[in-house]
C-alpha cells in the first residue's frame, strides 16, 4: 500500500533530532513512497544542511516552504494538500519511529478497511531512546476509543496514520490552542470514523523535564475549559461530563509542577 509521511519543521528543532527522525523513517520495514515536510518558517543554516543532504540521499522526500512561521495546524494543513496518497503517517522531527510502525499500521487498514485512523502507545524518553520515562497506552477498538475520548485524547497525535479524505471531511486542522490534534478526533468521530489503536508501542516520543511546566498553569487551565465546553456545545459530551473533566483537569493544570509529575506517573502513564 502507498502512503505519504507527513513532518513540519521549524527553526527551533535540534539537527541532530531531525536526523535522527529521518533516518527511523528511512530506515522502516515498509517505506513511503513520499515524505512530504512542511518548512514552517525560515529555518537555520543546520537544519537547511540536514535537509540538503537528506533530499540528496532520499528523492521522496518533497519540501514545502513557507515564508513565515503560522503553528503546527497550519503547516500540517498545507502539507496534507501536498499529500498524493490516501494514507497519511504523522511524524515529529525529534521523535523516532521503530523499525516495523508503518508495516503494522498498514496491516491494520489492510485487515479492517472499515477504520480511518490507526495509532499505537508511545514510549516517552528524555534525552537518550534508553531513558524510558513512561508509555501512553490508549484502548484498542472503536467502542472503546469513542468512549475513551469524551474524558481525554484518544490518539496519540505523533503516531497517527489516517485517511486523508477522511480527515478533509471532517475540516483538517482547526485553530485551538493545546488541543488541535484532540478537536480534529472529535470532529472526525461525531461524523462517524472508526478509530484503532495497536497495543503496542510503535514510536519513540522525546521529552524534557519540563514537560509538565508545560502541561500547566492558568492559561493552559482556561483554554481547557474553553476547549471542554465547545465539544459540549458540539454535542459530543453530555453537561455532566463537562463539569466532571472540569472538576479533574482544571485542578490538575494549576497544581504545582512537582504534584502534577506525580499524578500523571501514578494515574495517567504506565
Amino acid at each position: 500500500m502507498s502512503f505519504s509521511v507527513l513532518m513540519s519543521l521549524y527553526a527551533k528543532e535540534q539537527p541532530s533530532f531531525l536526523r535522527k527522525s529521518f533516518d527511523s523513517i528511512f530506515s522502516q520495514s515498509c517505506r513511503a513512497n513520499e515524505v512530504i515536510l512542511v518548512e514552517d518558517g525560515p529555518l537555520t543554516p543546520n537544519l537547511y544542511s540536514v535537509l540538503d543532504e537528506y533530499c540528496a540521499r532520499y528523492p521522496e522526500l518533497k519540501r514545502v516552504p513557507l515564508s513565515v512561521n503560522g503553528g503546527l495546524g497550519n503547516a500540517l494543513n498545507i502539507g496534507l494538500s501536498h499529500c498524493k496518497n490516501e494514507l497519511v503517517a504523522r511524524m515529529d522531527t525529534d521523535d523516532i519511529a521503530k523499525p516495523d510502525r508503518f508495516e503494522k499500521q498498514l496491516a491494520i487498514f489492510e485487515k479492517y478497511p472499515q477504520v480511518d485512523v490507526v495509532s499505537c502507545w508511545i514510549d516517552e524518553f528524555i534525552n537518550t531512546c534508553d531513558n524510558i520515562i513512561s508509555t501512553r497506552k490508549l484502548p484498542e477498538f472503536p467502542y472503546q476509543i469513542a468512549q475513551y475520548a469524551k474524558k481525554r485524547c484518544p490518539i496519540n497525535h505523533p503516531a497517527v496514520m489516517f485517511k486523508k479524505n477522511s480527515v478533509l471531511f471532517a475540516g483538517g486542522y482547526r485553530p485551538f490552542p493545546l488541543f488541535e490534534d484532540y478537536y480534529l478526533w472529535v470532529r472526525l468521530l461525531i461524523n462517524g470514523a472508526k478509530f484503532y489503536n495497536l497495543q503496542e508501542s510503535l514510536l519513540l516520543f522525546r521529552t524534557s523535564p519540563d514537560m509538565y511546566k508545560r502541561r500547566g498553569g492558568w492559561k493552559h487551565a482556561v483554554d481547557e475549559v474553553r476547549f471542554q465546553n465547545h465539544i459540549r456545545e458540539l454535542g459530543f459530551i453530555s453537561r455532566l461530563n463537562f463539569i466532571q473533566n472540569i472538576s479533574i483537569r482544571f485542578i490538575v493544570r494549576i497544581l504545582p509542577n512537582r504534584i502534577r509529575e506525580l499524578i500523571y506517573h501514578m494515574f495517567l502513564r504506565k
